[in-house]
């Protein structure tokens, strides 16, 4: 007796898998290949074998004589070609199998850089604009006005050897070749030739490169599809990436931030002493799910323990209290989060993930309350100084940044009202002060999904106007004075706070503890706040979302969008709109990534030539870092003054 099919997710499959079978292609097979991975992805994969037996594979049925079967490896993950059949007579050079392997998610390789920080993204471009100054078309001088001034190197950049720079010239070919198409002519083979030049540079070493490869197919992917949890803005921000990290790749630089270092990179730390300060779940758009603890050492260092794996926001909810192993010492996320670890021979990733390994060995401590030890020093400084070392542009020694905006910060607040489902907050005021101060603050859940305690609690502490609260959570680098927080605790020397269980040790995760209404002070208790009116908004009614919507318009619709738009008028009525309004490099870099799409050469015969994607890419890249530094300078300006409706 057989056992029924059991219905699967595709498993991941290596980016030079995927290129490699659409490679092996004929010319007719590849116009029908976008049409077939969108069919395929529809059938249902199970673990069967066709006639009954179970052969440890994943097939997809494609036909009446064709089943494609996927056999991964140990780690789950297909990496080799022979891990891939089909049964039909025209494989392994068939379209099903192509189609197939198109329709899985692409792999991350072994080891994985972090997404650049704003840091990186500046030192790239000030070496692009130096090494390529003519590259940028009309609008180069201003993008060079734009641009800060490199900083002094610490240590000599030495050149990439010839086969680096090849990679990364073929890598910038290929992200050059997606941008000039746009998400709908990007289909499976220019996919396939961008995961080729990933996999190249992953050959040569270009670690961050190949990273930011793999996030441009994946965003196009979901672009093309309409995933739910597609973000146009991480599209362009990957493709932003690549093509500053390859432009500068090519012209020889070896800085070693560009060349990216391992995620999972552990490196030795010494000796750490190491106290929790929250939980957060993690839900990703790929069916992961799990729980994050973060820590803070003596030296005011964050540090992570995570624990995500396949299972989606059921896992996120249970890993709450799943247990952890740092060294010798086995306790859950809650105890490590309200406890503390003396860690002898730790090792960490570059981005302050806590190892495991043989040679790490750990003891419990005594966890601290947010008011005493290096958790107190989160709250001693005012959000608008976080903020702006937080968002500070200068590398540090190495090339290393000097400030990481994803890292949490902690401030006390006032609770003033709501807004829909945000929460409006003002800098507690100092105790001779008789009113809040700073700018408005708008506290969104970090995770909003419903599963999630996020939103509930918000929803809590907005019924509570004058509320004193402690905050730890994470800036919102895209949004005007806006704060993701993570947990929250009482203000100490105040009534008007909040009134945890001894046993949360006075901070509640919001993401995992549900807020009563015993948790909150009597409403007589809080001090009356007058009503806040939200007015301009510094970012989002700033004239650079014409800039905004110019360079996204180039990634959803191309090359060719951008150049009917410049005929229509639409790119020369914003570049007067931002130069009227002072934003005059603005409008001059649309006006040359205007002009750069609608440039057509000719050959010696009047033939249109489109072979100067070059020039475009660069235009494009001009005006998309430019918008980025501008609308980072508002969001840091925000937390300073009141870029939401005034003090």
């Amino acid at each position: 007796m057989t056992s029924p099919d059991r219905t699967v997710p595709l498993p991941p499959v290596a980016g030079e898998v995927v290129a490699g079978a659409v490679e092996g292609l004929t010319a007719r097979l590849l116009k029908k290949l976008d049409g077939a991975i969108e069919r395929y992805a529809a059938v249902p994969a199970t673990t069967a074998a066709p006639d009954g037996g179970d052969d440890g594979g994943i097939s997809v049925r494609c036909g009446e004589d064709a089943v494609v079967t996927l056999s991964p490896g140990p780690s789950g993950t297909v990496t080799d070609p022979d891990q891939a059949h089909c049964t039909c007579l025209l494989a392994p050079r068939c379209l099903h199998r192509a189609a197939v392997l198109g329709a899985c998610p692409v792999a991350d390789p072994e080891s994985a850089p972090e997404p650049a920080t704003e840091a990186v993204a500046v030192a790239v471009a000030v070496a692009v604009a130096e090494s390529e100054p003519a590259a940028a078309g009309p609008g180069s001088e201003a993008a060079a006005e734009a641009e800060p001034e490199a900083p002094e190197p610490v240590t000599p950049v030495v050149p990439l050897s010839p086969a680096r720079v090849t990679a990364a010239s073929g890598l910038w070919s290929a992200a050059t070749a997606v941008l000039a198409a746009g998400v709908p002519a990007a289909g499976a083979m220019a996919q396939a030739e961008l995961l080729r030049a990933a996999h190249t540079a992953r050959l040569a070493g270009l670690h961050r490169a190949e990273a930011a490869a793999l996030r441009v197919v994946r965003g196009l992917r979901e672009a093309r599809v309409g995933h739910a949890g597609h973000r146009l803005t991480d599209l362009v921000a990957a493709l932003r990436e690549l093509l500053l990290t390859t432009g500068l790749l090519a012209a020889g630089n070896s800085a070693p931030a560009l060349i990216g270092t391992a995620r999972r990179g552990y490196r030795p730390g010494g000796a750490l002493r190491v106290y929790g300060v929250c939980r957060e779940p993690v839900i990703s758009a790929t069916g992961y799910g799990g729980v994050v603890t973060h820590l803070v050492s003596d030296d005011n260092r964050w540090f992570s323990v995570a624990d995500v794996r396949p299972g989606g926001s059921a896992r996120a909810r249970g890993a709450a209290t799943a247990p952890v192993t740092v060294g010798a010492t086995v306790l859950d996320h809650f105890q490590l989060s309200r406890g503390g670890l003396l860690i002898n021979g730790a090792t960490i990733s570059p981005d302050g993930r806590l190892g495991s390994g043989k040679g790490v060995r750990s003891s419990p401590v005594a966890g601290l309350p947010w008011s005493s030890g290096p958790t107190a020093a989160l709250f001693a400084r005012r959000p608008a100084e976080t903020v702006a070392e937080r968002f500070s542009t200068e590398p540090g020694p190495a090339a290393e940044p000097t400030a990481r905006i994803s890292e949490p910060i902690g401030c006390d607040l006032v609770i003033t009202g709501a807004v829909g489902d945000q929460l409006l907050a003002r800098e507690l005021p100092h105790p001779d002060a008789d009113m809040p101060t700073g700018p408005l603050i708008r506290l969104m859940a970090a995770h909003p999904h419903p599963d999630l305690a996020h939103t509930a609690n918000l929803r809590q502490l907005a019924g509570r106007p004058g509320l004193r609260v402690r905050v730890v959570g994470r800036i919102d680098p895209e949004r005007a004075a806006t704060l993701r927080p993570l947990a929250v605790g009482p203000v100490p020397g105040t009534e008007a706070t909040l009134r945890l269980p001894a046993k949360w040790l006075d901070r509640a995760d919001l993401g995992y503890d549900r807020l009563q209404g015993a948790h909150l002070p009597p409403p007589d208790v809080c001090p009356p706040t007058a009503p806040e009116h939200t007015g301009p908004d510094m970012l989002a009614d700033s004239p650079v979302w014409r800039v905004r919507r110019l360079t996204e318009l180039a990634v959803t619709g191309g090359r060719r969008a951008v150049a009917e738009s410049a005929r229509n008028g639409g790119s020369r009525g914003d570049a007067a709109a931002l130069g009227a309004t002072g934003f005059h490099t603005a409008a001059e870099l649309t006006g040359a990534l205007s002009f750069e799409a609608d440039r057509r050469t000719r050959d010696t015969f009047g033939r249109i030539r489109d072979d100067e994607t070059d020039r475009y890419a660069s235009a494009w890249l001009a005006a998309s870092f430019h918008l980025t530094s501008t609308e980072r300078e508002l969001v840091r300006a925000s937390w300073a003054t009141s870029g939401l409706g005034g003090v």
